[in-house]
This record gives structure tokens, C-alpha cells and sequence, in this order.
């Protein structure tokens, strides 16, 4: 087990910070604005709270007009829900895609932390991620790579990481993202 609530905090202070002209921004996420982006979080936070509970899956399709309330409270709640040890026990489903509840949790902190590089690139703002984050993030790769070796991520191809990255900026083009996208 361990605590995906400094990855929600992260993501609910960013999602504080988006203004409302944003919304039609683009994002590291190609074909995404800023709007779009906020409503995967939405719905993805929605699931994986809903996948540690072993509750049906009902996330939202859109941008709820009260998302500036609606985000933060679903992150409290995913955050809650994988605080209860029996959230970890038994198989699950996130994208069509059966696995350990364990592994679910792996992929809910790599979307999070992923998920808020590009909010935070999106919108100016400033990211801050616990080295305790970035372990879990690169336990996905290890996880979902097709090889550790190779230069193809589970995204498709990995991105080039400047010479003076830092350990964000290697997880960042394991995505295949370009870790200085503005």
C-alpha cells in the first residue's frame, strides 16, 4: 500500500490554479485543451476511486460545470477510497484492461502525476512532485513497458530527455512527451 494523497493534493492546488480563459489551451496531450485535459482527470479520478471501492464504474463524460468543486472533491475521494486496505485486494478493470487492484493503484498515481505535468505546462503553473511519487511512476513503467531496454515506452515511443533533466523531466519523456513543451 501506499498514500495517493500527495499526488491528489498536487492535482487539486493545480486544478485551483487553471483561470477560465485556459480552458481552451492546448496541452502536452495532443489533440486536448485544457478543458479536455480537466475532464479525463475528472473521469479517470471517478474510476479508480469507484475501482478501490469495487464499486461500478460511473464516470463523468464531459466537463461538469462545477468542476472547480467536482475535481477536488473526486481526488479526496480517490484518495480516501486507497487509503482502505481492502482496496488493494482482488482484480479490476481501468481502460478495457483487467488487472490486480494492486496495479490499478500504479496506473491511478502514473495518470495523476502525468496528468498534472501537462495541466501544469498547460498553465503556466509550477509542479511539485514527491521523489516517493516518481518511485510509483517508474514501477509503471516497469510494469507496462514492453522492454525495460528498448526505446518504445507504453505510450510508444520514449521522447529524448534534455542532458541537464532531472529525475521529472526522464519520467516525463518515458511518455513519450517532450519535457520542455510550452
Amino acid at each position: 500500500m501506499f498514500d495517493l494523497g500527495p499526488a491528489t493534493v498536487e492535482m487539486a492546488r493545480l486544478i485551483e490554479g487553471v483561470q477560465n480563459g485556459q480552458l481552451d489551451r492546448p496541452t502536452p496531450c495532443e489533440d486536448w485543451t485544457v478543458g479536455e485535459l480537466l475532464a479525463h482527470v475528472h473521469q479517470f479520478t471517478s474510476v479508480f476511486a469507484d475501482n478501490a471501492r469495487k464499486n461500478t464504474i460511473r464516470p463523468p463524460d464531459h466537463l461538469v460545470d462545477d468542476w472547480r468543486v467536482a475535481i477536488p472533491g473526486a481526488l479526496d475521494d480517490l484518495a480516501a477510497g486507497w487509503r482502505e486496505p481492502s482496496a488493494w485486494d482482488g482484480q479490476v478493470s481501468a481502460g478495457g484492461i483487467e488487472m490486480s487492484a494492486a496495479d490499478n493503484a500504479i496506473v491511478a498515481i502514473e495518470e495523476l502525476t502525468v496528468h498534472a505535468w501537462d495541466l501544469s505546462r498547460a498553465t503556466g503553473q509550477t509542479l511539485n512532485v514527491e521523489d516517493s511519487t516518481l518511485d510509483r511512476v517508474e514501477q509503471f513503467f516497469v510494469l507496462f513497458s514492453p522492454d525495460a531496454n528498448s526505446d518504445e515506452g507504453p505510450f510508444g515511443p520514449v521522447a529524448a530527455a534534455p542532458e541537464d533533466a532531472d529525475r521529472l523531466d526522464h519520467v516525463i519523456a518515458r511518455t513519450g512527451r517532450n519535457p520542455r513543451w510550452t
